[in-house]
């Protein structure tokens, strides 16, 4: 028996004196011993009371920084000219380098958070609070953000605060990480329905409509909102106006609006991006941008952002008045509207680039709101015999807003909830629909949301480090395909195949013809199908009918084959077949694309991609790996 030197001894046998917080909540768990749903529901309404509070706190210091920067100390340096009020978003900017050059960092964002819920680690400390003052000073001074982030991010923060704390399961983590955004949408918004639905749809995924899930997240959401309605008030972000009906032959109108949405939308994440990658010297032309200390770049944004707001001081800021004065349809001049959405989106990607903390939610809105009654004003100088069958500009900015977001964060169903919600208003649920469906379906196909990543947690390896994630990049296609799958004719019957793919143990066969020529792809799902099929006529148990038991694989296979290089990269391979929702690819090569050299299958890449991060975790113990199949298994 191994004993333990006289330090470590005390160590394990000694109690600490003072027990951490983690230690009391387990303890008293412990002792009441209530169920695992009683403290999941007991820790959703801690989430959405702490949640309610962080969001009322943080709308008061928005407002407390607002007035400092924008009332009193442009009082104080007002008389000495307009060109003054540079200088506020200038100084936020200094204040944001300055707290960022203290703490290097400001913790994970929301999509981190995400994906530590799903397995992988968090390599950023948690700073909530420090992210809060940030996002406070950002958007009092002027940047061209909105509230709705750092208010989700509060919740979630919350959320996966506590599943640290208590250690739980990574289907809890997830489950208290989507309560939190649920709770900070809520509060934020006074949308507490859909705050919840964000959570689902965004947070949790659209695979975690489980009934326990919802009844979490709507409890943390209600009391969110309850104590946000409670220190903030209980009207909603917007006083929007009641909905217009003219005409139903007014709805194609609003899939012109949703077209045109998709298009702002994507001009917007694109330019976010775009401006990240200027401020950290990754184009061409801004190189010098990247040389410069991080910490410095908010007060080149700030100083960008004031400079403008001397021409178009409505991009300041949340711009909530700005948008509630379009809803309101205070008369905006059309060549205004078309500025404003220009300079927005240029104020928004550079307050992003350039460091400043704070959502996307609002400037999306905003620019949705300056586009749709762009839009109505171009139609009804266009078009005006059809003046008389239009809403007013107001309703054509409500659907605006709803589409550009829903295209821009990939979430409909929270962008419908949300309006619907603001408006208390059924009629304009249909052309919402209309609008929000077919933006979010035009940007997808123009910018489908498939990564490599995404794709690897599809197919079981979401426990992948990013360092790990690296490592699929480097391999290829014939590292990980079947050299010789399982060849079928495709004059064979279907029962004679089933059999044949039993006794050899495979899931997916090629099909060639006479020729051989490959002509479609077999697997037991489409067997399965088959038999089922079968099973519904009448004495199938003891004979088969005429018409089916002269099936062949050619009538049951996929005859709509996508191929695989040999040399291309197995996450490019991966994409193709997310995409398209396949199984299975046949391996060719580029010089003999008529030769079919093995076939690439999902359950095969996952296991490639394990041998490959184990492989690698090996070389730390084993600096000469041996040679052999089991370890090299490229071969």
């Amino acid at each position: 028996m191994t004993l333990l030197p006289p330090t470590q001894l005390r160590k394990v046998t000694e109690q600490p004196a003072f027990p951490t917080p983690s230690a009391r909540i387990a303890h008293l768990i412990n002792r009441f011993q209530p169920s695992p749903e009683t403290v999941v529901l007991f820790l959703a309404m801690l989430i959405g009371g702490g949640t309610g509070m962080g969001v009322v706190t943080f709308h008061y210091l928005i407002q407390l920084v607002h007035q400092l920067m924008l009332e009193n100390l442009m009082s104080q340096i007002g008389a000495w000219g307009a060109w003054t009020l540079a200088c506020v978003p200038t100084f936020g900017g200094l204040i944001v380098g300055l707290m960022r050059w203290r703490t290097q960092d400001f913790g994970p964002g929301l999509s981190s958070l995400i994906a530590a819920s799903q397995g992988t680690e968090i390599k950023r400390p948690l700073r909530p609070v420090t992210k809060m003052l940030a996002a406070s000073v950002s958007l009092g001074s002027g940047a061209s953000l909105g509230p709705e982030g750092p208010s989700v991010e509060i919740g979630a923060n919350f959320g996966m605060l506590l599943s640290v704390i208590l250690n739980v399961s990574q289907e809890r983590r997830r489950l208290l990480l989507g309560a939190g955004a649920a709770a900070g949408l809520a509060a934020g918004f006074n949308a507490p329905i859909a705050g919840v639905f964000f959570a689902l749809e965004v947070v949790m995924g659209a695979t975690s409509f489980a009934t326990s899930a919802v009844s979490v997240v709507l409890l943390a959401a209600v009391v969110a909102a309850l104590i946000a309605q409670i220190g903030l008030g209980a009207q909603p972000a917007f006083d929007l106006p009641v909905y217009q009906v003219r005409s139903p032959l007014e709805l194609p109108l609003y899939l012109g609006l949703g077209l045109g949405a998709s298009l702002v939308s994507l001009a917007y994440t694109q330019l976010i991006r775009l401006a990240k990658a200027c401020f950290a010297g990754k184009v061409p032309g801004f190189d010098f941008l990247g040389r410069i200390p991080q910490p410095i770049h908010p007060i080149i944004g700030g100083a960008i952002i004031g400079a403008v707001a001397l021409h178009f001081p409505q991009i300041l800021g949340v711009g909530y008045e700005t948008v509630e004065a379009m809803l309101q349809d205070v008369e905006f001049p059309l060549y205004l509207l078309v500025m404003l959405l220009v300079v927005k989106l240029l104020m928004t990607a550079i307050s992003a680039g350039s460091g400043f903390i704070g959502g996307l939610f609002a400037p999306a809105m905003f620019l949705g709101a300056s586009f749709g009654s762009a839009y109505a004003k171009m139609l009804a100088v266009a078009f005006p015999t059809i003046c008389n069958q239009m809403a007013a500009p107001p309703a054509y900015a409500m659907v605006g807003m709803a589409a550009v977001l829903a295209a821009s964060v990939r979430a409909p169903l929270t962008s419908i909830l949300m309006l619907f919600e603001l408006t208390r208003d059924y009629r304009i649920v249909l052309p919402l629909m209309a609008a929000v469906g077919l933006s979010v379906w035009l940007v997808e196909r123009i910018k489908p949301t498939f990564n490599s990543n995404s794709n690897l947690q599809q197919i079981g390896l979401s426990e992948l480090k990013d360092e790990q994630a690296e490592i699929v990049q480097q391999i290829l296609v014939e590292d990980a395909m079947y050299p010789c799958p399982k060849k079928l004719p495709a004059t064979l019957g279907v029962l004679d195949a089933a059999v044949e793919m039993i006794r050899d143990r495979v899931r997916s066969a090629l099909v060639f013809d006479q020729a051989e020529q490959l002509v479609g792809i077999l697997s037991l799902e489409d067997i399965n199908r088959a038999l089922a099929i079968w099973q519904t006529y009448p004495n199938s148990l003891t004979e088969i009918p005429d018409n089916l038991s002269s099936q062949t694989l050619i009538d049951i296979c996929t005859t709509e084959i996508l191929y695989a290089w040999q040399d291309e990269l197995l996450s490019e391979a991966l994409d193709r077949m997310s995409l398209r929702g396949l199984h299975q690819l046949p391996v060719v090569a580029r010089d003999k694309p008529d030769r079919i050299l093995g076939l690439l299958e999902k359950e095969q890449i996952a296991l490639t991609c394990n041998l490959a991060v184990t492989r690698k975790a090996l070389r730390h113990y084993l600096p000469v790996l041996p040679t052999t199949d089991i370890v090299n298994f490229f071969g």
